[in-house]
C-alpha cells in the first residue's frame, strides 16, 4: 500500500515538472526571438539574448533594429544597438537612418550616427538627403514677371540645380525659399537693367547676377547653377502705366472744367436775379412818377401844359428808339445777308 501511494505521489511531482517545463519552453519561445537571435550570430553582429529579451518586453521591433543592426555592421559601421533602440523610441525610422549611414559611407560624406539621427527626428528624410549630395536636385520656377528700365515686362523660367548641405540640413530653409530668393534675384536683375534687349542679348547675365548675391545662405541647399528656360517678352508696362497717367490727368482736367462751369452758371444765374431785382426798383420807381407828378399838379406846382409837353417828350423818345431800333436790325440783316 505504501509503494503504491509513493508511487503516485512521484507520478504527480513527474507531471508538475513536466507542464512547469513546458511552460517555461512556452515562454522562452513567446519571449526569446531564438530565429532573431541565431541570424544576428551567424552575421557576425552578435547580439545577447538578454537584450533581446528586453526589446521584447519593451515592445520595441526586435526584427527591424536588428536587421538595420546587421545591415550596418556588414557595410563597416560602428553603430551600437541601444542608440538605435533610443531612437525608434523617440519615434525615428531606424532603417532610414542606417539606410542613409551606408549611403554616405558609400560616397565618403562624413555623416555621423548622431547627425542623421537629427536629421531623421527633425522631421526631415535624412536617406534622401544623402542621395541629394550624391546627385544634385533640379527645381524649375514658374514664369517670373520682371520689368526692365525701360519698361518691358519680361517673363523668365529658370531651372535651379541645388545640392543637399548635409551641414545645415536641420533649421535650413527648404525649396520654398530657394524660389522665393531666386524670384527676388530676377526681379531685382532685370528691374536693373537699362532696356530689355540687353537682358534678352544675354540672359547669362540674369543667372550670374543671381548666384552672385548668394541666396543659398542659411538653407538646407547649395545653388550649383541657375539656368534660363524660357524667357518672353510682355506688356510694355511703362507705356500702360503713361496711358493711366494720362487718363487720370484727363479726368482731373473735365472735373475741374466742369467745376468752372457751374460757377459761371451759378454766377450767370446770380446776375440775372440782380437784373430783375434792379428791374423790380426801376418799376416801383416808374409807377411813383405819376403819383408825384398829379400831387404836383394838385399842388399848382405843374401846370397841365407842362404835363402835356412831358407827354409829348416821351412819345418823342419812344418813336425815336423804335425809329433807331429798326434801323439797326435792318443793318444787322443785310450784314448777315
Amino acid at each position: 500500500m505504501l509503494n503504491l501511494l509513493l508511487a503516485s505521489v512521484g507520478n504527480i511531482i513527474l507531471y508538475v515538472a513536466i507542464g512547469i517545463l513546458a511552460i517555461l519552453i512556452v515562454l522562452i519561445i513567446a519571449l526569446v526571438p531564438i530565429k532573431t537571435w541565431f541570424i544576428a550570430l551567424v552575421s557576425g553582429s552578435h547580439v545577447s539574448m538578454t537584450r533581446l529579451i528586453g526589446m521584447k518586453m519593451r515592445r520595441i521591433p526586435v526584427a527591424v533594429i536588428i536587421d538595420a543592426y546587421i545591415m550596418a555592421r556588414k557595410a563597416g559601421i560602428d553603430v551600437d544597438v541601444v542608440s538605435l533602440e533610443t531612437h525608434h523610441l523617440a519615434g525615428g525610422d531606424v532603417r532610414k537612418v542606417i539606410n542613409a549611414l551606408i549611403a554616405a559611407h558609400s560616397a565618403k560624406i562624413d555623416l555621423d550616427i548622431e547627425e542623421a539621427k537629427a536629421i531623421d527626428l527633425a522631421g526631415r528624410d535624412v536617406d534622401q538627403a544623402i542621395r541629394q549630395s550624391v546627385t544634385p536636385k533640379v527645381i524649375t520656377t514658374d514664369m517670373i514677371s520682371a520689368v526692365a528700365k525701360d519698361g518691358i515686362e519680361l517673363k523668365v523660367k529658370v531651372r535651379i540645380t541645388v545640392k543637399a548641405n548635409i551641414a545645415r540640413f536641420v533649421g535650413g530653409a527648404g525649396d520654398e525659399t530657394i524660389l522665393a530668393r531666386v524670384g527676388e534675384g530676377i526681379v531685382t536683375t532685370v528691374g536693373s537693367a537699362e532696356t530689355h534687349g540687353e537682358v534678352l542679348e544675354n540672359p547669362d547675365f540674369i543667372s550670374q547676377k543671381v548666384i552672385d548675391k548668394g541666396l543659398d545662405i542659411g538653407t538646407s541647399y547649395k545653388i550649383l547653377s541657375i539656368d534660363i528656360a524660357d524667357i518672353d517678352v510682355g506688356k510694355n508696362i511703362g507705356a500702360e502705366l503713361r496711358k493711366h497717367e494720362a487718363e487720370a490727368r484727363k479726368v482731373v482736367a473735365q472735373a475741374e472744367a466742369e467745376e468752372r462751369r457751374a460757377m459761371a452758371e451759378a454766377h450767370e444765374q446770380e446776375m440775372k436775379a440782380k437784373t430783375q431785382q434792379m428791374q423790380a426798383v426801376l418799376i416801383a420807381a416808374e409807377a411813383e412818377v405819376p403819383k408825384a407828378m398829379a400831387e404836383a399838379i394838385k399842388d399848382g406846382k405843374l401846370g397841365v401844359m407842362d404835363y402835356y409837353k412831358i407827354q409829348n417828350l416821351n412819345a418823342d423818345t419812344s418813336m425815336r428808339k423804335a425809329i433807331a431800333g429798326d434801323a439797326t436790325t435792318n443793318k444787322d440783316e443785310n450784314n448777315n445777308g
